[in-house]
């Protein structure tokens, strides 16, 4: 177990410091389309890299859907989680010292690629918006991922499909909340920013740890198991 844990830990803090790092070191050069290619491209790494090891769930609300679809156990849950948070706490860290680094970055202006949504964020999408979204998709992504790593999955593609639809989601969302289906992503860069970011954390947690129940729920179901 503490090999997994450290695996989910050191997969969490990359995906923060390359799809969070992409936003705000190059966000100005790279855009959305590189942002969003940026948060796949870090899952890719961490699948193949670390999944082996511990499944590369990355995330709490996938660890939950793994739950509920009854390939886990609520104990590992609780570790992955714990794991995830402190991986993505770091993440933010190690982007945080990099960007200060240079003299006109001010965490307060610039932020860490932290989730929002409302007035003064991105597109400014409202608070229903917010929670359906990230609902919706994290169902959609962890559904993705369930499929993927199951028996009936072609091997050797799962960390490539799920990449590629993490990347996906954010082509589409990144305007309505900068793309969280994640509470640890989200989780790091709000506690160093604080203030806004860290009010708004708990959609960002509910939302999508509601969207992953429900699709392992789903899954174990037999609705979207080819097996069942």
């Amino acid at each position: 177990m503490p090999k997994k844990l450290i695996a989910e830990g050191l997969g969490t803090m990359i995906l923060v410091l390359f799809g969070c790092g992409a936003a705000v070191l190059m966000g100005a050069e790279i855009g959305m389309t590189g942002i969003a290619l940026a948060f796949g491209l870090a899952i890719v790494a961490a699948a193949y890299g670390l999944g082996a090891i511990s499944g590369a769930h990355l995330n709490p609300a996938v660890s939950l859907g793994m739950v509920m679809a009854g390939r886990m156990t609520v104990g590992e849950f609780v570790g992955y989680a714990v794991a995830q948070c402190v991986g993505a706490l770091i993440g933010a860290l190690v982007l945080l010292l990099i960007a200060s680094g240079k003299a006109d970055y001010s965490v307060a202006v610039n932020g860490l690629g932290q989730n929002g949504f409302g007035a003064g964020y991105l597109g400014e999408y409202g608070l229903g918006s917010a929670l359906l979204f990230e609902g919706v998709m994290t169902f959609l992504f962890v559904t993705v991922i369930l499929g993927a790593t199951g028996p009936e999955a072609a091997p050797g593609f799962a960390g490539l499909a799920i990449g590629l639809t993490l990347a996906a989601i954010h082509l589409v969302g990144i305007n309505v909340t900068g793309v969280s289906v994640n509470p640890a992503r989200s989780f790091g860069p709000a506690v160093l920013v604080g203030g806004k970011a860290l009010a708004d954390l708990w959609v960002f947690v509910a939302a999508p740890l509601a969207g992953g129940a429900l699709a392992g729920i789903v899954h174990a179901i037999g609705f979207t198991r080819a097996d069942a």
